[in-house]
């Protein structure tokens, strides 16, 4: 049978809370039902199993268990009150449920009431006593109080004494300790009537029905001793240390005799004790020191009260009873106790401050000062402990964000310290894992990427790659990569790229030509695979270098049938350094690749002619004479700088004639080279239409471009000195009254292109004519065009171009960049 007395007491941290208190007999049987727990909560019982649903309990086997099917608290095992709650009136079992997803705590009281299954009983079988026969009336003596386990109604509750002529009894009631049985004298002894008398003594318990003890009271008459031990103190106390050692005097007693000899020799011993003070205290029966038997402690009993019998040795001994109070000091000698109740061990990394981790209880069974216990989380960590209104119950819970990438596990160690003197403390560490949310973006290893590649890769092979990192784990961390694509438009450098979405290896599906496309630039993306995903870009610059792959081209001289053969005729009577032709050819590399040099395979006389290394122009290096040939052949070569040269050939055919014929000769090429000036204006016009179209286009669109940043991109220019490697460094050297300069890799900013200039080599004028004194002009060079794209100025390269262009890096192939005005005059200088 079950009562429900209390229901629901508050919240502890969002965790519902509350105590509902049972009353059950002591030693019903097991699996009986205490209460219904689910019911009394409004708990469903199909959720008990779900949020698991147990009763805590400690070290121990526990009393009580809970059915998680249906929510009813049932005995585990045997119930004894008197084993539980030895010397306590009310017998209360504190008990503790908990239920999971949310977590919840629910306390529960049991209270055990006494059955009355235990007879009072007397230590001893027989009483016997000594009285003599000179025993006043009212003379009291006290006897062994009779023990009853039970509590309450059912301890002992009363004494009856047989009939007889003499005693009488009284019962003194002793608080906890009951009521002792006291033989009281009415009428005085004589023992020449009566040498002995034996009387019963019953103790009876207070149960329905009553239960009861007797023990015989044997009393021996004796002749006269007629004083009694008297103490010289009315009461005795003492104040004792728990954890005193062994032999420790408690206090000493003293009581006198006034009689002589053996009469008033007195003997000390324990009157009426029960086995637990017996065997924590001792007393010397000369001296009446009572002593530390065994383990005093404070958290058992925090006072005894003993009765201590001064008796003569009389032939019939005097016995006097007095009570000395022993109170119990406590001591600092228990560290508090911390029990983790609850644990959730795997947290979120988004979670907010405050968020409850675990329940812990913290308890000192220690009193006052030293059972007052502080309590913290050690070190520094993002956590914190919180009290609950439930005493000694406690919350870890988060103070601050937490972040997996920082730490993703805690070690949170809660120590609890009392008040004491000493003080003693306890340490309870509990490991938090602290799981991953996305909350990182994938990170590139460099931004912005570049890379440099030649030109003529194989199609499908990886050419370069990207990398990013993502410091989220798992499916949070894994990245795939894409290119981001320019939008619907088709021939585009990226429509030729493919990206490994795994690693970020990048592939080339074609080949790239550095003459026609020199550096591109794209986005690619990195998603990582988390949900919500996150992602970010990188910008990818790609320049690619030149390879020596195309072969020089000669320009002149060029037969009518495509082939570089040409017929000069000069006359036999020109000096030595006669210009007799100069060969022209142009290679579409750059740097080196594009450097050419010329020189003489085969020629019938080398005494004759002399062919420049770098201009092509082939002198006569002596005058004819009438023995020399009238025809000569020159077969020329022309090649490129590049690691593995490529080359050209072109033949010449130089015939000395007469003066007059070689005059008639010159009117005919003169005509002739009318013509083909006529066709070549004609073609130059088209061509420069066509340029013109497209320059007003590209203004057009600049101008939009431009319109919402203006920029003065002359003042940037020269600012920017990075280069990609397609020109030469400068080396200059004088033929006749020229000065020249081969044009490479780096070349020096500020190189000045005058007229006269081919190819790559370019005609350095005096220093004294730097500032654009008129020249005569070959007619090799075209007016210039300037045009802007982005952050720089062009300048196409034509006939009569103006005298101090600057040559910055950037230039190439005939398209020069042109600096600020502000800024020529002082790269001219620096030249």
């Amino acid at each position: 049978m079950w009562v429900v007395l209390v229901v629901a007491l508050g919240l502890i941290f969002g965790e519902t809370s509350g105590q509902i208190r049972y009353t059950i007999s002591e030693e019903i049987k097991e699996g009986t039902a205490v209460g219904n727990i689910a019911k009394d909560l409004g708990i469903h019982p199909n959720m008990l199993k779900d949020r698991r649903f147990r009763i805590v309990s400690g070290s121990t086997e526990p009393l009580f268990q809970v059915n998680q099917n249906d929510g009813i608290l049932y005995v585990h095992r045997n119930v004894d009150r008197e084993e539980i709650c030895e010397r306590t009136s009310v017998c209360l079992i504190n008990l503790k449920s908990v239920l999971e997803n949310p977590l919840e705590i629910h306390y529960v009281a049991v209270e055990v009431l006494d059955v009355n299954d235990h007879s009072p009983s007397f230590p001893e079988e027989d009483k016997r006593l000594e009285i003599s026969e000179s025993t006043l009336p009212g003379a009291r003596f006290q006897l062994h109080a009779a023990r009853d386990p039970d509590g309450g109604v059912n301890s002992v509750q009363q004494y009856k004494l047989s009939p007889n002529n003499h005693f009488r009894l009284e019962v003194k009631d002793r608080g906890k300790d009951g009521k002792i049985p006291i033989l009281h004298l009415q009428s005085p002894l004589d023992r020449e009537a009566s040498s002995s008398h034996k009387l019963l003594l019953t103790a009876m318990d207070g149960g329905k029905p009553p239960r009861s003890g007797t023990v015989e009271v044997f009393i021996e008459v004796l002749d006269v001793n007629d004083n009694m031990p008297v103490f010289t103190k009315d009461a005795y106390s003492a104040v004792l240390n728990e954890n005193s050692p062994v032999g420790t005097t408690v206090i000493q007693v003293n009581a006198t005799d006034l009689d002589d000899g053996s009469n008033g020799e007195v003997n000390y011993s324990f009157g009426n004790v029960n086995n637990k003070v017996r065997e924590l205290f001792d007393i010397e029966p000369s001296t009446g020191e009572i002593i530390v038997k065994g383990e005093i402690d404070y958290e058992v009993d925090d006072s005894y009260e003993i009765d201590i019998q001064a008796c003569d040795r009389g032939a019939v001994p005097f016995r006097t009873d007095k009570s000395v109070t022993i109170q119990i000091m406590d001591l600092n000698d228990n560290a508090p106790d911390i029990e983790v109740t609850s644990l959730s061990n795997t947290i979120p990394e988004d979670s907010r401050p405050g968020t409850t981790v675990a329940l812990i209880s913290i308890t000192d069974v220690d009193s006052g000062l030293n059972g007052k216990v502080i309590s913290f989380v050690k070190g520094d960590v993002p956590f914190t402990l919180t009290p609950s209104i439930q005493d000694n119950m406690y919350a870890v819970v988060t103070k601050s964000q937490l972040d997996r990438e920082n730490k993703p596990n805690y070690d949170v160690t809660i120590v609890a310290k009392d008040t004491g003197e000493p003080s003693l403390s306890s340490e309870k560490t509990v490991n938090i894992v602290v799981s991953d949310v996305n909350d990182n973006s994938p990170e590139f290893s460099l931004s912005p990427y570049t890379f440099y590649m030649s030109e003529n890769n194989p199609p499908g092979a990886s050419i370069f790659f990207v990398r990013a990192y993502d410091r989220d784990e798992g499916d949070n961390a894994r990245i795939v990569y894409h290119i981001m694509k320019d939008g619907g438009e088709h021939n585009t450098p990226t429509s030729f790229l493919n990206i490994n979405p795994e690693n970020g290896d990048i592939l080339a599906v074609k080949s790239f030509d550095f003459e026609t496309l020199k550096t591109f630039q794209f986005q690619v993306v990195a998603t990582d695979s988390g949900s919500p995903s996150l992602s970010s870009n990188v910008t990818v610059n790609v320049f690619i270098l030149d390879q020596n792959d195309n072969a020089p081209v000669i320009l002149y001289p060029v037969s009518s049938n495509g082939s570089a053969e040409g017929v000069e005729e000069i006359p036999r009577n020109v000096n030595a350094g006669h210009l007799v032709t100069k060969v022209r050819a142009y290679d579409a590399d750059i740097g080196y690749n594009g450097w050419l040099l010329f020189s003489l395979l085969e020629v019938t006389d080398h005494s004759l002619f002399a062919l420049d290394r770098y201009t092509g122009q082939i002198r006569t290096l002596r005058s004819f004479t009438e023995t020399d040939e009238a025809e000569h052949k020159l077969l020329i070569l022309v090649k490129d700088n590049g690691n593995v040269s490529l080359s050209a050939t072109a033949t010449v055919v130089v015939k000395a004639v007469e003066p007059k014929e070689a005059f008639a000769a010159s009117d005919v090429k003169s005509a002739a080279k009318d013509d083909e000036e006529n066709n070549v204006t004609f073609y130059l016009m088209i061509t420069l239409g066509s340029v013109s179209a497209l320059f007003l286009i590209s203004i057009i669109v600049l101008i939009v471009m431009q319109c919402s940043k203006p920029t003065d991109y002359s003042s940037k220019y020269l600012q920017d000195v990075n280069y990609d490697g397609t020109l030469c460094n400068s080396i200059q050297y004088r033929s006749g009254d020229r000065r020249y300069m081969l044009v490479g890799p780096r070349m020096s900013i500020g190189s000045t292109i005058v007229p006269g200039s081919n190819g790559n080599t370019l005609v350095v004028p005096n220093r004294r004519r730097a500032s654009g004194e008129d020249v005569n002009y070959d007619g090799t060079l075209c007016n210039s065009i300037q045009y802007r794209s982005g952050d720089r100025r062009y300048m196409l390269v034509g006939p009569r171009m103006s005298i101090g262009s600057t040559i910055v890096p950037g230039s190439n192939g005939n398209t020069l960049v042109v600096p600020g005005r502000r800024q020529v005059s002082g790269e001219m200088d620096s030249n």
